[in-house]
């Protein structure tokens, strides 16, 4: 049907399933995003991880820190990416090296993944309010179908009615299964947290006792500020995938 023979209302009516589609596809592209982020972030299982804990605790226990540098170096997953983070900070000290290290995991992990759920948090109550729009346009060109002429087909509302029910389903059915994935993302969030905490705990006591050992360029006095200004430069170059 050419443009110039829709109505307003079909116009908006035509839009409102544009915005619609728009709106679950990047709710989902987020999720998608959120979700392969988890999955490259984390160990497949505790297993597997405690496997790689064994071999990280031998090394930064005894001090060998360029070996487990070498040994972590390329992998993508949290805990490789702050174990070398925290290696390369060691000069700073075991607290200063710690809460860098914490902090970049908030800031480049966390915060991107609470970045793109609140996306999805948003599309979960635009949905259901463009819907509601479509639905309001609907039934104003039903009225104003019935306000021109005296008698009126059937017919002739069917297609605004249409919009107006249509519209309002295909919000709803885009903000539940959204709800529910954002739901099952978090569980997997709260997962992966708790698997890269109990890691990090036992990286911790290792780092620190590696430390006594073999504690590096000291970060204290004279040398605070330049170990402050190669902390800086080591943390941009890790925990970015």
């Amino acid at each position: 049907m050419p443009l110039a023979a829709l109505s307003m209302y079909d116009i908006i009516g035509n839009s409102t399933y544009g915005a619609l589609a728009l709106i679950a596809l990047w709710g989902i592209y987020c999720i998608v995003i959120v979700w392969s982020r988890v999955a490259q972030k984390r160990f497949k299982d505790e297993d597997s991880q405690d496997a790689f804990l064994d071999d990280i605790e031998e090394l930064v226990a005894t001090g060998d820190f360029d070996g487990a540098t070498d040994y972590v170096q390329g992998d993508q997953r949290a805990i490789p990416q702050m174990v070398e983070l925290a290696i390369n900070n060691r000069s700073l000290g075991y607290k200063r090296a710690r809460q860098v290290m914490l902090d970049r995991f908030q800031r480049d992990v966390l915060s991107d993944l609470e970045y793109r759920l609140s996306w999805v948090s948003t599309c979960i109550k635009t949905a259901p309010m463009v819907g509601l729009f479509g639905t309001v346009f609907g039934m104003m060109g039903a009225f104003k179908t019935l306000a021109s002429s005296e008698s009126v087909e059937p017919s002739a509302l069917a297609g605004d009615i249409q919009v107006a029910l249509v519209t309002t389903a295909c919000g709803l059915a885009i903000a539940i299964p959204l709800m529910l994935l954002v739901s099952t993302v978090n569980i997997r969030i709260s997962k992966m947290e708790d698997l890269i905490g109990s890691g990090l705990t036992r990286f911790f006591e290792a780092f620190k006792v590696g430390l006594d050992k073999n504690p590096g360029t000291p970060a204290q006095g004279r040398g605070g500020r330049r170990g402050n200004a190669a902390a800086k430069t080591n943390a941009g170059s890790v925990l970015q995938a």
